[in-house]
């Protein structure tokens, strides 16, 4: 698993600004953990597949609207016992969070959307080539 180390404070910021929240990770478009906060490696690479999956799901559902450009911006599932959030965050990159049941769902996007504003430099998975980072 990559992991910058100056991803650190800024994921754990998110996590301590919303209470009940699960699971942090920032995945590649092509589903690769980059960075995780306080969450096992094995339930980061699932959730980054997951994510993976759900923003390639969201741009066939971009193409049903004839003014979209095709980009994923944000998933939200409700499951019984939590959520899921899926933000874009940078070129190629993506923020999950996932979250119980009994949390403020407007607090959490609000708080995803500040962190990648303020760090999506920052959340930027470069394209690979041959699997390899370019």
């Amino acid at each position: 698993m990559y992991q910058r180390a100056d991803m650190d404070w800024m994921l754990k910021d998110l996590a301590e600004s919303v209470p009940q929240t699960r699971h942090i990770v920032v995945l590649s478009s092509d589903g690769l953990c980059m960075a995780r906060y306080d969450t096992s490696p094995d339930t980061a690479d699932r959730i980054a597949a997951i994510g993976s999956g759900l923003q390639s799901l969201s741009g066939a559902v971009a193409s049903e609207f004839p003014q979209s450009d095709g980009r994923m911006r944000m998933v939200v599932i409700e499951v019984s016992g939590g959520f899921m959030y899926l933000m874009a965050a940078g070129a190629g990159a993506h923020l999950a969070v996932l979250a119980d049941e009994g949390v403020d769902a407007g607090l959490v996007g609000s708080c995803m959307r500040d962190l990648v504003a303020r760090i999506g430099a920052h959340l930027t998975s470069p394209p690979r080539a041959d699997g390899r980072t370019a």
